[in-house]
């Protein structure tokens, strides 16, 4: 006799063509963020489910909200999926929106071309990808024709890459959605369960400018920056002392990732803008840390004549940890990773940061998994030739789609 695990693996085999073919359109829509103008995949994407006589709920951001954020258009899709009463609130997370594909590339960014097993392009692997493992999972698991009971829901975002509060953050907020488990995107084998917190600023160095023949007219901006600069790379011996319980996770990082000023090779610099990183592990408190960095930054120009200095925090992304029923979404996607892959996938924290922590702050239980290689470095993810090895996809579509079998089948 087949059982319902059988089913599911041999509709998602028997169906896997069209699943690639529904991934390269999903990819082939650019989402480049910035700029940000991603309300037309999510047109795409709500059209592409009409096909399978799915309603897409669109919850669009209002312009205001999506300009003040530096972004141009936001258009987030909920899928819900009831079954009969009595069970879970199940959702699926992935984002649509993009890093700029960037140059190097030898296939095109937005081609999703197949070669040898995989597919390229940009979000291929992240997270587009799983655009396609979570929609064929669930078209899996709903192909079976048992009774299922709670509800499935697919949360289709678009501003990950701009820190989330307008996508999961916002359909949070709007009280549109509150799931009792999330699985949201993953990127390898391995179950993310918890990962670092992120803070970003914007330090905007004040000074005068003057001509480059008579400099002490001026107030060098970039002199000033400089000793920021040195505060703040000065103090990466100090963090790699600190170290995180969590596997998968080590020490706090700090960078700065951008800088901008001056008006011309003969001119005293009259101001410096720097946009600094300052990721945190999860024992740390945000808020500590940030007072901590600002203080840093303050006294390293402190008494420089003429030098004023202002912070803007651009993100605060808190870290995700887990919460009681975080196990049970573990122990399920593990025990079908074992069938599926033949091996024990493990559950780790990661050094990055995503939108599953919106979910954790509300007290959701939430971690990622969907389709990737073994490690991150083997996808290019955010780089050129970012790829996504089809077979991959495959697996993933069915440990996910094995797991919501688990969470949503009548017992």
């Amino acid at each position: 006799m087949t059982t319902h695990a059988e089913k599911i693996t041999a509709w998602i085999d028997a169906h896997f063509d069209e699943e690639v073919a529904f991934l390269q359109k999903v990819v082939q829509q650019p989402t480049d963020t910035p700029p940000g103008n991603n309300a037309p995949h999510a047109e795409l994407v709500a059209q592409l489910l009409q096909a399978y006589g799915w309603q897409a709920e669109k919850h669009a951001v209002p312009a205001d909200q999506v300009e003040a954020y530096g972004m141009q258009s936001i258009t987030n899709l909920i899928v819900r999926r009831p079954y009969a009463e009595g069970g879970p609130t199940v959702a699926l997370n992935a984002h649509g929106d993009v890093v700029p594909p960037g140059d190097n590339w030898t296939y095109p960014p937005y081609g999703g071309q197949i070669d040898g097993g995989y597919m390229y392009g940009r979000a291929t692997a992240v997270s587009k990808g799983d655009f396609a493992t979570y929609v064929f999972a669930a078209r899996a698991l709903e192909a079976l024709g048992i009774a299922l009971k709670g509800q499935l829901e697919l949360h289709f975002t678009y501003d990950e890459e701009f820190g989330g509060l307008l996508g999961p953050g916002w359909l949070l907020e709007q009280n549109l959605t509150k799931p009792d488990f999330v699985i949201a995107a993953g990127f390898s084998y391995g179950i993310v369960t918890a990962h670092n917190a992120c803070l970003q600023l914007e330090i905007t160095v004040h000074g005068k400018s003057g001509h480059g023949s008579m400099p002490e007219t001026g107030h060098d901006a970039l002199q000033a920056a400089n000793k920021i600069l040195n505060a703040i790379y000065g103090q990466l011996p100090e963090l790699k002392k600190i170290k995180s319980k969590v596997a998968g996770i080590d020490s706090p990082t700090m960078l700065v990732g951008r800088i901008d000023g001056g008006t011309n090779t003969n001119v005293v610099p009259g101001k410096v803008v720097m946009k600094m990183d300052r990721r945190m592990i999860p024992e740390e408190d945000p808020v500590a840390v940030e007072a901590q960095v600002r203080a840093l930054i303050e006294d390293a120009v402190s008494g420089e004549p003429g030098i004023r200095v202002e912070i803007r925090r651009l993100l605060l992304s808190h870290a995700l940890r887990p919460l009681p029923g975080s196990e049970q979404l573990v122990a399920s996607l593990q025990k079908n990773a074992q069938a599926i892959l033949g091996e024990t996938i493990p559950a780790v924290g990661t050094p990055l940061y995503a939108d599953a922590r919106l979910y954790g702050e509300r007290g959701i239980p939430a971690v990622l998994y969907g389709a990737g290689p073994r490690t991150v470095p083997e996808s290019n993810a955010k780089k050129a030739d970012e790829r996504l090895a089809l077979d991959d996809l495959r697996k993933a579509s069915k440990i996910v789609a094995l797991t919501l079998l688990d969470f949503l089948a009548e017992k």
